[in-house]
């Protein structure tokens, strides 16, 4: 510290420098100032040891190798119970820790101020460590340790973990698995919502298989599906394939549709061909090059395609005009064979069906089964309002008219209007300028409402018979308090899986709320950590709080020394397309907050691990957790 800081600090906080009255002499400390700091900061000792006597229950029932962490838990808890912001720029003005980066070692931090302003005094002080969960150094060692053992240990050049969510190919494709596992990928994510216990046994065998090969450890997460709210089926629209030329500026066409007929069955491709669609097989094989092929199409527009080329695979067509294809089109020669001139069409593409919703429409969201009953009332409404089925019927006696409702990750909004035994009826408060489309299988998040779910549904529990075969950890999802951490431990226990690590996904706003009972339960566990699942999180705190709320997990997970997580949409475009948003990049930096990153799947996710390899290491010479590390900055060391 220099002079100037010197001068301030003898004087005590000042409230600004204009105004500031003359510096006491350099070297001085004003005693009073000081002694009211030593008197505040016992006070809040006190109150760290008391918080740890208030949870002297939970903490009771934490295994040995979190008990020091626990109690660290507790005194951030007393910590950041009340507004410190006055006394921090009080001892900010005395140049002395302002216990702003305290999470880890609460009470350490806090004796060596206490030391430090006896000693300016000239008070004595003796040594308390003995009292202090961890110290600066001690408590790195215990997250490490703790990480270690959910995650294991880090490559080397990287202390981040890189996690990848295996899609379903992985079952049955081993060089996929490979490509994973050689680009890098530390742990490999099985989400039980998808897939069944077949193929999830599938994809942990060839995980294993390629991390062995690779020599080096790959773990194993799978994620129990929870009660995961969800909209139901919809009917697929009826298939059909536009064949369309490529036209330019003017309408003139610049190139001719083409279309692939191949045998009813295949799926060999036909050189040069933008659609495909199947036809019979001995039709197909008496075509010649220039023969025209008449149709009608679904419009009922007379069509003609002409015979291009025969490939491989089949026929090359071409068509100079738009045609719709539906599974009633035939098409026609103008030859016979063996006494056919037509043939039916397959192997046309359906989309999964979809609602339209725009701001004002009303949507009836409806009991699985109730869908005889919403079609006895169509009869009687020509207007009737669309109407999608869920996937948790309890939840219709747990909701009140009023709430906030969102759909498929809070691209759609609504508020519920009308609560019945039966249905719901949401009006569309939020969607896109020209309406939103919800298909089936999308999220249901419902923000204010209280729901009474089970983090563990009957189909979990029959799932964990798997998962203590085959994972090393295994993730708890829509956890809300303490007994749902209890329930998952009862379980494993009873399979003998106890050794397993327990993940808490953190996705709702009562997770959220009630994160101190669920951490404490979780470290009853010999390996567990958090996962922040920031899509759901986002939709249930509001997305102007995630900033915010992950700030805030991180910060609790830090206090207990647990390892964390980094989930949800990192480096999503880049996955998903080959090219990255410069938003996402600066996102997937502050993964070096944490101990593990999660990709999710995409086509192009080794491009999506080597980007994320490499901000993560370049990232760890500049930042551990949220304290700045003072790394050379080589791009400035030039003199003038």
């Amino acid at each position: 510290m220099d002079g100037d800081d010197n001068s301030r600090a003898a004087a005590g906080p000042q409230p600004d420098d204009d105004d500031r009255a003359a510096p006491a002499p350099a070297g001085s400390w004003d005693p009073q100032v000081c002694q009211a700091l030593i008197e505040r900061l016992w006070q809040l000792r006190a109150q760290m040891l008391a918080s740890e006597q208030a949870f002297a229950g939970p903490l009771a029932r934490v295994s040995d190798t979190h008990r020091a962490s626990a109690r660290n838990l507790t005194h951030y808890l007393a910590l950041r119970a009340e507004d410190r912001r006055p006394l921090q720029d009080e001892l900010a003005w005395l140049g002395l820790s302002s216990l702003g980066r305290a999470e880890s070692h609460v009470l350490a931090n806090l004796d060596k101020v206490l030391g430090i302003l006896h000693r300016l005094t000239g008070q004595a002080w003796s040594e308390r460590s003995s009292e202090e969960p961890a110290g600066i150094h001690g408590s790195r060692r215990l997250l490490a340790a703790h990480a270690a053992a959910l995650l294991g240990t880090p490559p080397p050049g990287r202390a981040v973990r890189i996690m990848v969510t295996l899609p379903s190919e992985a079952a049955s494709d081993d060089a996929l698995v490979r490509r994973l596992v050689d680009a890098g990928m530390d742990i490999a994510r099985i989400n039980c919502a998808h897939d069944d216990a077949e193929a999830w046994a599938a994809m942990a065998g060839r995980v294993r298989q390629a991390a062995s090969a690779a020599g080096r450890p790959v773990r194993i997460l799978m994620d129990l599906a929870g009660p995961k709210l969800r909209t139901g089926p919809i009917a697929s629209a009826p298939p059909v394939l536009k064949l369309q030329p490529e036209r330019d500026v003017f309408g003139r066409v610049t190139r001719d549709a083409c279309l692939g007929l191949r045998p009813f069955g295949s799926t060999t491709p036909v050189a040069g061909a933008t659609a495909h669609i199947e036809v019979n097989a001995g039709w197909l094989a008496r075509l010649e090059a220039g023969e025209r092929l008449d149709l009608i199409d679904a419009r009922g527009a007379r069509r003609s395609l002409r015979v291009a080329r025969r490939g491989e695979g089949g026929v090359l067509a071409e068509c100079k005009q738009t045609v719709y294809l539906v599974p009633e089109t035939r098409l026609r020669s103008h030859r016979e064979r063996d006494g056919k001139r037509t043939t039916r069409i397959g192997g046309l593409p359906s989309k999964l069906g979809q609602l339209v919703l725009r701001v004002g429409d009303h949507l009836r969201l409806i009991r699985p089964g109730s869908l005889g009953l919403v079609m006895q009332e169509a009869s009687n409404d020509a207007a009737m309002m669309p109407v999608i089925a869920c996937t948790l019927p309890e939840v219709f006696a747990q909701v009140r008219a009023g709430e906030r409702i969102f759909f498929d990750d809070g691209r759609i909004g609504g508020i519920i209007r009308e609560v019945g035994a039966e249905a719901l009826t949401v009006e569309i408060t939020q969607a896109g300028r020209d309406g939103s489309r919800l298909a089936g299988d999308k999220g249901i998040n419902l923000p204010d409402s209280r729901l009474g779910l089970p983090a563990l549904t009957a189909r979990d529990v029959d799932d964990l018979s798997t998962v203590a075969r085959h994972a090393d950890l295994v993730g708890l999802s829509f956890v809300q308090q303490g007994s749902d951490v209890d329930t998952l431990r009862g379980e494993l226990d009873r399979l003998g899986a106890a050794h397993i690590g327990v993940v808490l996904k953190i996705e709702t706003r009562r997770a959220f709320e009630n994160l101190p009972e669920l951490l404490l339960s979780a470290m009853a566990s010999p390996a567990a950590g958090v996962m922040i699942a920031r899509g759901d999180l986002a939709v249930e705190c509001g997305y102007e709080r995630l900033a915010e709320v992950q700030e805030e997990i991180l910060w609790a997970a830090e206090a207990a020394h647990l390892p964390v997580i980094w989930a949800t949409q990192v480096l999503e475009t880049l996955a998903r397309t080959g090219q990255p948003s410069r938003a996402e990049i600066t996102g997937a930096a502050m993964g070096e907050r944490a101990e593990c990153v999660m990709l999710g799947k995409g086509p192009h996710i080794l491009d999506a691990m080597r980007v994320l390899d490499d901000i993560l290491r370049r990232m760890e010479a500049h930042q551990a957790k949220k304290r700045s590390l003072l790394r050379a900055l080589g791009a400035w060391s030039h003199r003038p």
